[in-house]
């Protein structure tokens, strides 16, 4: 007889991390740090967090150890948050607009072309709005370390032609982020799915989507230009990857190693920031040198597109956010 082999479960992958990190792991660290999320390799926050794992282990002296598992592998996007809230894992890296209904302030940052500039992502990170938000997630049973910077740019894609005016978008079904950003692309006339960026590239590829949108370099990463013709970039939208952990794993923590490891996630938040605006030169270079005709939009053009997105955009926001979502756009008016 043939034996079948089968997957393991996520159950049971778990659990044999588990058993790794109170067995063999142990005598090399005393406490492990396990980091879920959903970039691959290349992307530049899978990187980042990699040295964020190399930070920590020298900071600490060898006590903590990180173990990051990316592309989705242990959890899905949308299953994050409740696996580190309920203690699951320790720590994960949350896109800040897929809180979704849970936290429907944290998409503030991509309500279009509101705070893209170096000085503001700079400014956001450590003022009262950024604590009005780390107090909302604290409620919903995390808490956050590190507003890394995903994103300051965005990229619309697309196989037939440039979508560069808002014109461009009428009838198209794209990829869109969620039901704030959305109300943006609807007021264009496109018919927007949010979903996560692992799975716009099987879309794009079948024709579920006509055209996509996500970050100039994760464009790149996510190897968009082998389907997709066409990509036009500007600065539209912040997204900070939060890393959140569990509240009881952090508070156990000695307030020596706790501290370490909090220095090595602003190192990770620093190294997120860009020195110039607008969208890097050599990032629409990379995807041109790959085959996809990309061009940057003029700051007149991003101004048509703003004037075309922002008032459906904030129209939604402050109906699903009220009263602090008046509050939090007062707030980032004085960044």
């Amino acid at each position: 007889m043939t034996q079948q082999l089968r997957t393991p479960s996520r159950r049971h992958l778990l659990a044999a991390l588990a058993a790794i990190s109170l067995g063999g792991n142990a005598l090399a660290a005393e406490y492990t740090m396990r980091i879920s999320h959903q970039f691959p390799p290349t992307h530049h926050t899978a990187v980042n967090l990699e040295q964020f794992a190399k930070d920590v282990k020298e900071a600490t002296k060898g006590r903590v150890e990180v173990q990051n598992f990316g592309a989705a592998q242990l959890f899905k996007p949308n299953q994050n948050h409740p696996a580190v809230a309920s203690g699951k894992i320790e720590a994960a890296a949350i896109l800040s607009f897929q809180w979704g209904g849970t936290i429907p302030e944290m998409s503030v940052t991509v309500i279009p072309y509101l705070m893209t500039s170096v000085a503001k992502q700079k400014a956001f990170i450590t003022s009262p709005a950024a604590k009005l938000l780390d107090a909302k997630m604290e409620a919903k049973g995390v808490k956050n370390i590190g507003w890394i910077v995903d994103t300051n740019d965005g990229i619309f894609t697309s196989a037939n032609k440039p979508l560069a005016v808002p014109a461009d978008f009428a009838g198209l079904k794209i990829r869109g982020l969620n039901k704030l950003f959305d109300a943006g692309l609807s007021a264009m006339g496109a018919a927007p799915s949010a979903m996560p960026g692992s799975e716009v590239y099987q879309a794009l590829q079948t024709g579920v989507l006509d055209a996509g949108f996500t970050g100039v370099k994760a464009a790149d990463s996510r190897k968009f230009y082998e389907v997709q013709t066409f990509g036009v970039a500007s600065s539209i939208i912040l997204a900070y990857d939060n890393l959140v952990v569990n509240p009881a794993w952090w508070n156990g923590l000695p307030a020596d190693v706790r501290g370490a490891v909090q220095k090595a996630a602003d190192k990770a938040v620093r190294r997120s920031i860009r020195t110039t605006d607008g969208v890097p030169a050599e990032d629409i270079k990379a995807l041109n040198d790959k085959g996809m005709k990309t061009v940057a939009l003029t700051k007149a053009q991003e101004k048509t597109m703003a004037d075309a997105m922002q008032p459906a955009v904030k129209k939604e926001f402050l109906s699903a956010t009220a009263p602090d979502g008046v509050k939090l756009l007062e707030l980032i008016d004085r960044l």
